[in-house]
């Protein structure tokens, strides 16, 4: 059996600096994949500039922090349209479905939500963060307990992670590069340049090569007999 990998960057279209360290280390790094933000000021920007990555397999990020506040959006009928209507927008704006399904903050695992999110899953034929057969991988990430833990986010310690947390079949590391940016306000800011200076040394492919994990992105997840086992 193999160890593949997906690494997919969150956050895409949530800023021009985030939009810029995403292809960053797609293209410099070992990213192969991203979730793209649809109703925000930089979305455009995130499709326009996914179109010169054709490897990067781009998939829905549903933020429902706006939609939530509309009186609707509490409803099972008001958050299902929800859903349907940022995966519609996904589709005008890529011009395609997004490869795979998450959300912002993880929100999805609510017991209230999951449901409408797994139907949306089932009916698009679409894998969602948690509940594929994609294994999620969240320790990758410089911040708990509201305190910055850059050491997290080093390539020590991502090396450390790839030695020794990735199993056989397929697994989705989660990160966060960006380059800071004063139009956007975020509480995970100065990690994101650590993030992606790690994602793009040149060790971590060492790494990757050492434990002979390949990497991939959603596009080839499709294509993979998982079923049967990888």
């Amino acid at each position: 059996m193999t160890k593949y990998l997906v690494v997919n960057a969150d956050d895409f279209g949530a800023s021009h600096g985030i939009n810029r360290g995403i292809l960053e280390a797609h293209r410099r790094g070992i990213l192969t994949s991203t979730s793209l933000l649809v109703n925000t000021l930089w979305s455009e920007e995130a499709v326009d500039a996914s179109r010169a990555a054709p490897e990067l397999s781009v998939g829905l990020h549903v933020d429902l922090g706006q939609a939530l506040a509309e009186s609707t959006a509490g409803s099972a009928s008001g958050l299902g349209e929800v859903l349907r209507e940022q995966l519609s927008r996904f589709e005008r704006l890529m011009g395609r479905p997004p490869t795979h399904l998450d959300s912002h903050h993880n929100v999805h695992r609510d017991p209230g939500r999951l449901p409408h999110f797994l139907a949306v899953a089932a009916e698009h034929g679409l894998p969602l963060r948690d509940h594929s057969a994609v294994r999620y991988f969240s320790k990758f990430y410089g911040q708990w307990g509201g305190e910055a833990h850059p050491e997290q986010i080093s390539v020590e310690s991502l090396a450390r992670m790839l030695e020794m947390e990735i199993q056989e079949g397929v697994t989705e590391l989660s990160c966060h590069p960006g380059y800071l940016d004063p139009n956007y306000r975020t509480g995970y800011a100065a990690e994101r340049e650590i993030e992606l200076r790690t994602l793009c040394d040149p060790r971590v492919r060492e790494v990757l090569a050492e434990q002979s994990i390949r990497l991939i992105s959603y596009h080839d997840v499709a294509r993979l007999p998982l079923s049967a086992g990888t």
